[in-house]
């Protein structure tokens, strides 16, 4: 997925480069296992919220894929870092709310 929009050519690359390392994380965070041991603070972040977080086990592989969808469209229009897991599940929540 692109990331366009009004922004500079250094923060383009920035951005992709952050949603490259966000979709690694997540990759990691579904197998289970965390392969590396070097992180920016905002994984590091992301990372303590997720394990805070509890997620049904039967729904877990789907949520994470949604709120991968979710970053992958907040960071389309940027700015980064991508929102954590809980910020995720508070929107979907509010939705739902709404909804139902």
């Amino acid at each position: 997925m692109p990331i366009s929009g009004l922004m500079a050519d250094d923060e383009l690359v920035v951005l992709e480069l952050m949603l490259n390392r966000f979709r690694r994380l997540l990759a990691d965070l579904q197998r289970g296992t965390i392969s590396r041991n070097d992180f920016h603070p905002w994984e590091v972040d992301i990372l303590l919220d997720a394990a805070e977080c509890q997620l049904d086990r039967r729904r877990r592989a789907d949520i994470l894929r949604q709120y991968q969808r979710a970053v992958e469209k907040q960071m389309e229009t940027g700015p980064g870092p991508p929102m954590k897991l809980s910020e995720f599940l508070a929107i979907r929540a509010r939705r739902s709310e709404k909804v139902g």
